[in-house]
């Protein structure tokens, strides 16, 4: 805790204050991961969305297929 010690504070507002550096810090660990994840597509997200679209396609052309068949 940067703040323990420090002789214009009481012991309980240099505990608050500790938490927040560990909350503060916190956060940018998570921003930083968040832009990392962003910045950089997921090839495996991607692979299996082009899975998906392919199967979407084909449930599109069965569909289109039975609906001639009436």
């Amino acid at each position: 805790n940067p703040y323990e010690g420090h002789p214009h504070l009481s012991p309980l507002q240099a505990e608050i204050l500790g938490e927040y550096v560990k909350l503060s810090r916190a956060l940018k660990s998570l921003t930083a991961l968040t832009r990392k994840l962003n910045e950089s597509p997921n090839d495996a997200l991607l692979l299996q969305l082009r899975s998906l679209e392919r199967q979407m396609g084909l449930v599109l052309t069965l569909f289109k297929a039975s609906v001639w068949s009436l």
